[in-house]
């Protein structure tokens, strides 16, 4: 048995536009790593450090999404040690890339990995959305499940979540951008509407279906059609400057959708892999516009998921 682990969350895609809080899909390009040393202190749980592109976020475990994560786990498996625990974060806070989510995903695999009889992926789910409760306010999956399982995943359920993982048609890429601006997960749910017209909701649920459909039956041009979002899109592209412009430069060069990332401010487009230089060039050049720089990515969507790592590249 283990007295160290280190684990990989990959960034994740939550929403993928049409599925709000249920759908998300994995960025392999860039996650977070979290290291576990087991100690003496049964149940204790300490943040030693926090490296990479953000530093500054808590250390008292309760208060960071690894850490609570880890106490969730440990009160509900009845550890019978202490876990010191430092974070390698790769993935820009405040950027809708599920960073939060990674850390917690991260640090329930690595601690997963020290138990005498470690659990499921499924087991550990819950664990880890306890943990990204701490910074997103709410308890959701559509980041979390699929920083873990990887690839484009649906979650069924809350209390007792189900997910299912979607094939991606092959030679499909994501195209990610990233303004540089913050944005925090809280203020883009505080802003969302409380009732919603019933029409939406029928466009929205068509559009969701239709997508998951196309990504079983390979069809892009319906993936092209369902890739819109009618609910969420709309409150919260004020708070992106230069989304409208942002999507459609992703559009004009064969996107086959484009939408929020999560609770934003990165904008990500779906593209057949021959377009998805072209789209990032034209996207990143309309935040340019809107006096925006940015980082950006084109990715594999479908991966491995959270892992435990070697000291190796994630």
């Amino acid at each position: 048995m283990r007295d160290t682990a280190t684990a990989f969350a990959p960034a994740t895609v939550g929403n993928v536009g049409i599925g709000f809080d249920i759908l998300g899909h994995t960025v392999e390009a860039l996650g977070d790593r979290v290291t576990v040393r087991r100690t003496a202190e049964k149940g204790v749980v300490r943040i030693l450090g926090i490296t990479g592109t953000v530093t500054d976020l808590p250390l008292e475990a309760e208060r960071n999404t690894a850490g609570q994560a880890l106490i969730s786990l440990a009160r509900a498996q009845r550890i019978g040690f202490g876990m010191d625990v430092t974070i390698e974060k790769g993935i820009p806070l405040g950027s809708g890339l599920g960073g939060s989510a990674a850390s917690a995903v991260a640090a329930v695999v690595a601690g997963n990995a020290l138990l005498e009889t470690p659990l499921t992926k499924l087991q550990l789910l819950k664990f880890a959305m306890h943990g990204e409760a701490v910074a997103s306010g709410s308890v959701h999956v559509d980041n979390i499940a699929p920083s873990l399982f990887g690839g484009l995943v649906l979650t069924v359920g809350i209390d007792h979540p189900r997910t299912k993982q979607v094939p991606v048609p092959a030679g499909v890429k994501c195209v990610l951008v990233h303004p540089h601006m913050y944005l925090s997960t809280r203020e883009a749910r505080r802003i969302l509407r409380k009732q919603i017209d019933l029409s939406d909701v029928v466009w929205q649920c068509a559009n969701l279906a239709g997508f998951i459909s196309a990504c079983y039956s390979n069809d892009l041009e319906m993936i092209r059609d369902a890739f819109e979002d009618v609910i969420i899109e709309p409150q919260r592209q004020a708070l992106i400057p230069g989304f409208k412009a942002v999507k459609q430069a992703a559009m004009s060069n064969g996107a086959l959708g484009c939408s929020i990332s999560g609770a934003g401010p990165t904008v990500f487009a779906w593209a057949e892999a021959p377009y998805a230089e072209g789209i990032r060039a034209a996207m990143v050049s309309a935040f340019v516009e809107h006096g925006l720089e940015s980082d950006h990515w084109v990715s594999a969507i479908e991966g491995g998921g959270a892992r435990v790592v070697d000291g190796g590249a994630g």
